[in-house]
């Protein structure tokens, strides 16, 4: 069971990777940048203020995950000694 759960989180954290990467290559920015404003704010530097908090709120949302599964490994563990 230990190695589903590591082997599932280890694929999320490749697909987030990809997903990263692809958020800063060239259809999306290319997308995003056009002359046009929203707030004031060209859309390409709103798009990379919007996207950059989201991606590292992500990630703290995987590695908030993971400190729970290792506390829950390690308590039962614990209980099994």
């Amino acid at each position: 069971m230990k190695k589903t759960n590591t082997t599932s989180t280890r694929e999320a954290w490749i697909l987030c990777l990809i997903l990263g990467v692809i958020m800063l290559n060239f259809p999306f920015l290319q997308i995003f940048n056009t002359g046009r404003t929203l707030f004031g704010i060209p859309i390409l530097v709103f798009y990379f203020f919007v996207g950059w908090p989201i991606s590292i709120f992500v990630i703290l949302l995987f590695v908030n995950r993971l400190q729970r599964e290792e506390e829950t490994e390690t308590s039962d563990d614990e209980e099994q000694s």
